[in-house]
């Protein structure tokens, strides 16, 4: 077995759901550094099935996958739950020989697992979030070189997840990057809820660059930043488009409810007091665009962004929700 000099958390299952959300990965769409790896692992362990799976709350999700249709299965039957709770391998050479796997509908059913091998997916702070896996027809014994092997790939597929938590995160607000928030918007487009989405756009930027310099626009950015984490649920995200533009994405959330948001974000932003700067004034204009499920998420961005420009048109420092569900054509500009 290969070991792992790592402080390894498998007790604190709170813990572990925090770091796996932290990634903010789970229902993205699949990406071609992980589509690399699990490819690689079916022809390096000449297997039909390999997977990177997260293992959430009461499923088990694959980011990657080949071999197998679908993106997700029930956790409590799923091998990868069992690999998270060590730091070595999980190596079966024959599921139907094995008690916790035999009777294992994915054992007795379609994909018909008779062998796998599983490596955590360990964060730096000690948590297993997920696995990657090589799973096959046929019952086989998979080497102690062939774990090692795993678990370099395993170690590789955490690289890609802190790498893309870099990039989708704003060095100077903390909040999510513009890349990451179409990823999210796209996302919740595809779900068969509620949504609400709010472009942000700060009152007189520029003028503000102007007076107090960009260290101070820096500073409200910060701030402001501050006020969206501070009133963003766990089940929605805060972001920066650009420069001086943010924008939240509420999930589950009618109008009435993101309006309220809207509000309390907009006045915590007005109440701002920036102790280097006193004499500062902060306000937001902000449009609000209701989710359709007629529109993809480009026709989402383009009502709320024509919201805001109503806010902007109305004097500033307000909210205006979209009343039209038909998408405007961005000839508008702000």
């Amino acid at each position: 077995m290969t070991s792992r000099p790592i402080k390894f958390r498998p007790d604190d299952e709170f813990g572990r759901q925090c770091a796996l959300d932290r990634l903010h990965v789970l229902d993205t769409p699949r990406e071609p550094e992980f589509e690399k790896i699990t490819r690689l692992v079916t022809t390096i362990f000449d297997v039909p099935i390999a997977a990177v799976t997260l293992i959430d709350r009461d499923r088990q999700w694959f980011k990657s996958v080949q071999g197998l249709d679908g993106t997700e299965t029930k956790r409590e039957i799923a091998f990868c739950d069992h690999t998270i709770r060590k730091t070595q391998c999980m190596n079966i050479a024959d599921a139907t020989l094995d008690p916790r796997f035999a009777d294992n509908p994915m054992v007795t059913g379609e994909p018909y697992i008779r062998s796998y091998l599983g490596a955590p997916i360990i964060t730096a702070d000690g948590y297993a979030i997920g696995a990657l896996c090589a799973i096959d027809y046929k019952p086989r014994s998979f080497s102690p070189e062939q774990e090692r092997m795993l678990v370099s790939f395993a170690d590789l597929v955490m690289n890609e997840l802190e790498l893309r938590q870099v990039a989708s995160v704003d060095a100077l607000t903390g909040l999510s990057t513009r890349r990451a928030l179409v990823q999210e918007i796209e996302a919740v487009m595809g779900q068969q809820r509620d949504a609400a989405l709010l472009f942000l756009d700060l009152d007189h930027f520029k003028a503000i660059n102007d007076r107090f310099g960009h260290a101070a626009g820096d500073a409200v950015l910060q701030d402001v930043a501050g006020v969206l984490l501070d009133n963003c649920p766990d089940i929605a995200t805060a972001g920066r488009l650009g420069g001086e533009e943010l924008a939240m994405i509420l999930p589950g959330y009618d109008e009435d409810a993101a309006q309220e948001v809207a509000e309390t974000v907009r006045r915590s932003i007005a109440a701002l007091a920036l102790v280097d700067y006193p004499d500062l004034v902060v306000t937001t204009s902000v449009g609000i665009a209701m989710r359709h499920a007629s529109h993809d998420g480009h026709a989402w961005m383009e009502m709320a962004d024509a919201a805001l420009y109503e806010a902007k048109r109305h004097g500033r420092n307000c909210v205006r929700l979209s009343q039209s569900v038909t998408p405007p054509t961005m000839a508008v500009q702000r």
